[in-house]
C-alpha cells in the first residue's frame, strides 16, 4: 500500500481541485470535468472498460468494469458519487475549499470525505489487490458506478439504472459513502435511514390585517402552525402520525450489543452536534440508537408573519413549517406522506386553507442482514486492515442504498473509512489520510474474500 500512497494523494488532490458542485447550475461544467478526470484516472490504472454516461438531463456519471479471470467469479458493483456540496459560507474555511491542503495527516477540501476521497480509496484498493496477488485481473469482476447527482437527491438515478440495467448487473453492491464510528473504533455500517420532507402551509386571507381591528375575529395561521407543530409529538417525543411505527423493524440484539459497546462521550458528541446543550429523544433508546435506528420528525424551519425589527401588530395571512422525517426499515416514504396529509387535515382550523407540499418522493431506508456472508467478509477485511475488533454501526443520514437494492435485486454492504466529524457539507471538510489507506487495504482484501464467501 505504501508504494502507491504518494501517487494516490497527488491524484486525489488534483481531483478535489475541480469544483463539481452539482446542485449549482453554474458548476455543471465542473461536474462534467470531474467525471472526465475520473475516467482518465481509471484508464491510467488499467481498467479495460471505462465510460462517461453523459445523457441529459442527468449530470455525468462514470462507469467502469474490470472483469475477473474466472467467468464464474462474483460481480461486485462499487457505488459512489463525485458531485459535492456548495462551500458557503466560504469565509469560514481555514483553507481554500478547492485547493486541497494537507495538514499533518488530514487533507482539507470539499469532497475530501464526501465522496471523492472514498471513491479514490476503492481505486487504490483494486491496485493494491492486483499487486498483492500478482494477477492481471481481480478475483471478482469489479464494476464502478460513480454518479454526479447524489447531493441533489439522485433525481435521475432510477433512469440511469433502467437505461443501463445490463451494465450494472451484479451479485453485490459495495456502498462507499459511509463513515467509521471513530478513528480507534472501526465499524461496519449495516444501514441508513430514509427521509421524507414536506412543507405545510396555512393560509387565511389574502393579506395581513391589523391585529387590533381583526385579532380575535379571524383565525391566525401562525398560531395554527404552532399548534400543529406542538401536536406532532407526544409527551415522550414519539411521532403522532397514524401508524407511524407500524412497519418499524427494530435492530437485532447483536446489533444493539455492539452499539452499547462503542465508546460514547456525551460532551464530545454534543460538541459535534453543533454545540447542543443537552441530550433529548425517545425514551428507552440510547443516543446512538436514536440517531441510527429510530424514526424521527423534525421541524427544519417555521415562518409566519412579521419577523423584522420592532413590533408590527398584525394577524398574518400565511404561515408555514418545513418538516423532515427520518425513516427506518421498513417504513415507506409514500405512507408517511399520506399520514402527514391526514394529520394536517385533522389539525387545520375552520377558516384556514392547508397545503402540504412534498419535497420530492423521499428516499426509503435500508438495512442489510448482518448474517449475510458479504457483511462478514467486510468485517473481516476491516479487522485485518485495522488490526482490532470491528463492530456494527449504522448511519442516521440517507442515501440511495435502498434504491440500488430494489432496482438491482442484490444486497448492499458498506465499506467506508471516513469519520463522523469530517465536517461533510460544512466548512473545513477533511479526511484522515491514514484511514483512507487502511480502507483501501480492506477493499483489497475484500476482493480476495468474496469469491469463497459468496460461493
Amino acid at each position: 500500500m505504501a508504494a502507491f500512497a504518494d501517487d494516490f494523494l497527488i491524484g486525489l488532490r488534483e481531483w478535489l481541485a475541480i469544483p463539481s458542485i452539482g446542485v449549482d447550475p453554474a458548476h455543471h461544467g465542473d461536474v462534467a470535468a470531474s467525471a472526465h478526470w475520473l475516467a482518465e484516472a481509471l484508464r491510467r490504472d488499467g481498467w479495460p472498460d471505462v465510460r462517461v454516461w453523459d445523457e441529459g438531463p442527468a449530470l455525468p456519471a462514470v462507469y467502469a468494469c474490470w472483469p475477473a479471470a474466472d467467468p464464474d467469479a462474483p460481480t461486485v458493483l462499487v457505488y459512489g458519487h463525485h458531485d459535492v456540496q456548495p462551500v458557503d459560507p466560504v469565509e469560514q474555511w481555514h483553507h481554500p475549499p478547492f485547493e486541497a491542503t494537507l495538514v499533518g495527516e488530514e487533507l482539507f477540501g470539499r469532497g475530501a470525505s464526501d465522496d471523492k476521497g472514498q471513491v479514490a480509496m476503492h481505486l487504490l484498493g483494486l491496485r493494491a489487490h492486483l499487486a498483492a496477488t500478482g494477477a492481471q485481473r481481480p478475483a471478482v469482476t469489479v464494476k464502478l458506478f460513480v454518479e454526479g447527482e447524489e447531493e441533489s437527491g439522485s433525481p435521475h438515478l432510477t433512469r440511469l439504472l433502467d437505461d443501463h440495467r445490463d451494465d450494472l448487473a451484479c451479485d453485490l453492491v459495495v456502498f462507499t459513502d459511509t463513515p467509521l464510528y471513530g478513528r480507534d473504533a472501526p465499524t461496519v455500517c449495516t444501514g441508513q435511514r430514509g427521509v421524507y420532507g414536506a412543507e405545510v402551509v396555512f393560509t387565511g386571507g389574502t393579506s395581513d390585517v391589523h391585529s387590533g381591528r381583526s385579532g380575535g375575529g379571524v383565525p391566525n395561521p401562525a398560531t395554527a402552525i404552532a399548534r400543529l407543530v406542538a401536536a406532532l409529538h407526544d409527551e415522550d417525543g414519539r411521532v403522532r402520525l397514524r401508524d407511524f411505527y407500524a412497519d418499524v423493524i427494530e435492530p437485532t440484539e447483536a446489533e444493539r450489543a455492539d452499539y452499547a459497546a462503542l465508546p460514547f462521550d456525551e460532551a464530545v458528541w454534543l460538541a459535534n452536534a453543533g454545540g447542543a446543550q443537552g441530550l433529548a429523544g425517545e425514551p428507552g433508546w440510547s443516543t446512538l440508537e436514536r440517531v441510527w435506528v429510530r424514526p424521527t420528525a423534525e421541524v427544519n424551519g417555521i415562518h409566519g408573519g412579521y419577523t423584522g425589527p420592532g413590533l408590527k401588530t398584525i394577524v398574518p395571512a400565511r404561515a408555514s413549517v418545513k418538516l423532515s422525517f427520518r425513516l427506518v426499515p421498513d417504513q415507506r416514504p409514500e405512507l408517511v406522506a399520506e399520514a402527514l396529509r391526514e394529520f394536517v387535515a385533522d389539525h387545520t382550523p375552520p377558516g384556514l386553507h392547508a397545503e402540504v407540499i412534498a419535497r420530492g418522493d423521499g428516499a426509503p431506508p435500508y438495512a442489510v442482514d448482518i448474517s449475510h456472508p458479504a457483511v462478514g467478509a467486510v468485517r473481516d477485511a476491516l479487522q485485518a486492515a485495522f488490526d482490532q475488533p470491528v463492530r456494527f454501526s449504522r448511519t442516521g443520514g440517507s442515501g440511495p442504498a435502498a434504491l440500488l437494492h430494489g432496482w438491482l435485486g442484490v444486497p448492499v454492504v458498506y465499506l467506508g473509512a471516513t469519520l463522523p466529524d469530517d465536517r461533510i457539507h460544512a466548512p473545513n471538510e477533511r479526511v484522515v489520510v491514514p484511514l483512507l489507506l487502511r480502507g483501501a487495504e480492506a477493499a483489497a482484501l475484500l476482493w480476495r474474500l468474496l469469491p469463497e464467501r459468496l460461493s
